[in-house]
């Protein structure tokens, strides 16, 4: 790792406005859904850290703000110590060949009037980048496609995994320091997840390519990131690297995730979280702890917002089961 982050976010927020009409808005009233709240991030060199939490989240929301597609409502996004927030068209465009990202749906992300070699060839012409034949065979290779098999065939001539495979490929091309995947193996089968798992592994040792993982699926996580997070309404409420966090959760949310992922062992018995009820409207949250209403742990404290604390090496988790109550608000 080096000393300068290859990506830092700084209390990122993101809200969306709620408001009925011009005069709730001249007078104040608006409602907000807090997506992203006060997220802190760090992403290494050649490092795979992952986000993971349910549906509506904020996840996804997070990868959007780092790709540059929303603008932030607060805090600020570094990349290579320079801030998004102060980028012209040029740093944009720099930026934009270097971060890369692959979506969760193979079937929608590809035109399917462009053949393989085409789609790879036009992030090249947009960055001006040559010896284009030679970069898209190196992709697809990177890929574990055969490019001779590959290149000129559409989309409606390859399998869900191929066209994932494509999708990799075409982040690739440019050669990026980060890849951005938002659950890029959640439309596959089992076994075609598993390869596609086991090429972004790859990708990171051999290529030293950066990435961050984004899922709801703490099993697949769990095999390719350095690093967790665990995300609920917008904030992240524990983080730690992979082997740590899955052996030794702290929040009651994580240790629930983690009690829920599958043992292929019908005669193994093991303590289960059993988490009630769904996740509180995410508009104009207010104080407290978001995961109160659910929590098997919930105290009169947890009406009070929790800090994030170090509960071990390189551990944070934003839980009042974890500090002193007394010294909640100081």
């Amino acid at each position: 790792m080096t000393d300068q982050a290859l990506l830092e976010t700084r209390e990122l927020r993101k809200y969306f406005s709620q408001s009925s009409g011009l005069l709730d808005s001249f007078l104040g009233n608006e409602d907000h859904v807090q997506a992203v709240d006060d997220v802190s991030l760090t992403v290494d060199t050649n490092e795979v850290i992952g986000i993971i939490g349910e549906s509506g989240c904020g996840k996804t929301t997070l990868l959007e703000l780092l790709i540059g597609l929303h603008e932030p409502t607060g805090g600020e996004i570094r990349f290579q110590g320079d801030r998004l927030s102060t980028f012209d068209r040029k740093d944009w465009k720099r930026f934009r060949r270097n971060v890369q990202i692959i979506f969760q749906d193979p079937f929608n992300s590809l035109d399917p009037k462009m053949t393989v070699r085409e789609s790879l060839r036009e992030p090249l012409a947009v960055h001006g980048l040559d010896d284009k034949t030679a970069r898209i065979r190196r992709a697809l290779e990177n890929a574990e496609l055969d490019p001779d098999t590959y290149l000129d065939r559409l989309p409606r001539q390859l399998s869900g995994g191929e066209k994932q495979r494509v999708s990799i490929a075409r982040a690739l091309v440019t050669e990026p320091d980060m890849i951005l995947a938002d659950e890029p193996a959640s439309m596959l089968d089992v076994s075609t997840q598993a390869s596609v798992l086991n090429l972004l592994n790859d990708l990171s040792t051999e290529l030293g390519v950066s990435i961050i993982y984004i899922s709801h699926d703490l099993s697949t996580v769990g095999h390719v990131c350095d690093r967790i997070n665990v995300m609920y309404l917008g904030r992240i409420v524990e983080s730690a690297p992979t082997e740590q966090l899955l052996h030794e959760p702290k929040h009651p949310y994580t240790e629930a995730l983690v009690n829920a992922i599958p043992i292929p062992d019908p005669h193994h018995n093991r303590p289960r979280t059993k988490v009630e009820g769904t996740p509180r409207d995410p508009i104009n949250l207010g104080e407290g702890c978001r995961f109160r209403d659910r929590c098997p742990e919930r105290m009169d404290i947890c009406d009070r917002t929790p800090r994030t604390t170090e509960s071990d090496a390189d551990h944070q988790v934003a839980c009042h089961l974890y500090y002193e109550h007394e010294e909640v608000g100081q």
